[in-house]
């Protein structure tokens, strides 16, 4: 009894204060074909897309054992529908080329000069290396800069949730009821439906803050997480984008300095030569 004495009368109990989260002025309402208008109507919009990034890489997580950060360095992003992107990174004070890719949909170049390698390869992976990095494909920046519209093929439902979050401009906690628009289809064999894609907008203002791409096995391929919205010229986009591989390990955060859409682009924006004595790595 002198034992249980303490916990009886509550004496090894604390009490710890919390932060209340702050709730949204508004809360706006939306139909599951609503949602998907508003999906095909912005992607619609979009012809080309040229943006000034910084780009950050993290590689490793819990199964590796090791989190390894890449110091971030300026990039250049030009992407035009349906499928043609250049995304040139330069290497920090030096401003010499890190990387060169260029993929014109079906197939891509990288050229890495640091390294002296040239990768070619098709855009989509179909065969995972055990190199992270080289999974790294163009299908994942139009993936994830441009949310892909909803064919009528596709089926759609919606359900509810709240996220509670921290505003790290205003060091504040918000809470806010979230839309998740689930997108199914059917399999490329026998009349099974599989998840496709989850876009999650919050209904403080109806626009996507997340979007989860699921394989074909029903595992989180790609999630894109969207930062807060910011006016670019007149255009609202999101100021960062970050594009994760739970998989693989490993995630790039795009961090938008300056962004255009629809300005007019040349074919010659989209190639790249790989210059002669460089060794091509062939991949899947």
């Amino acid at each position: 009894m002198a034992l249980l004495l303490p916990v009886l009368t509550g004496c090894l109990s604390h009490t710890r204060k919390l932060q209340a989260p702050k709730p949204p002025a508004m809360v706006l309402s939306a139909k599951a074909t609503d949602l998907v208008s508003r999906v095909n109507e912005q992607f619609a919009a979009v012809r080309t897309l040229t943006a000034t990034v910084a780009l950050q890489a993290q590689v490793g997580g819990a199964r590796k054992g090791a989190v390894t950060d890449y110091t971030s360095f300026r990039g250049y992003i030009l992407m035009e529908k349906p499928a043609k992107l250049r995304v040139l990174g330069l290497v920090p004070v030096l401003h010499t080329r890190a990387f060169d890719l260029a993929s014109n949909g079906e197939v891509f170049k990288l050229l890495i000069p640091p390294k002296n390698k040239a990768i070619v390869g098709k855009t989509r992976v179909t065969k995972r290396s055990k190199n992270a990095l080289e999974n790294l494909r163009p299908s994942l920046f139009f993936d994830s800069m441009l949310i892909q519209d909803i064919s009528p093929e596709e089926q759609v439902f919606v359900t509810g949730e709240t996220r509670v979050y921290t505003d790290a401009a205003k060091k504040q906690l918000l809470e806010e009821p979230v839309y998740d628009l689930a997108i199914v289809r059917r399999k490329e064999s026998g009349n099974e439906l599989r998840l496709s894609r989850v876009i999650r907008f919050g209904r403080a203002d109806l626009k996507p803050f997340e979007q989860d791409i699921y394989d074909q096995d029903g595992n989180i391929e790609t999630q894109t997480v969207y930062g807060q919205y910011q006016n670019f010229g007149a255009t609202n986009f999101p100021g960062t984008v970050t594009i994760k591989r739970p998989l693989e390990e490993y995630q790039i955060t795009l961090t938008i300095e300056k962004l255009t859409l629809n300005q007019t682009l040349t074919d010659s924006q989209f190639e790249m030569k790989i210059p002669e004595g460089i060794p091509i790595q062939q991949l899947d």
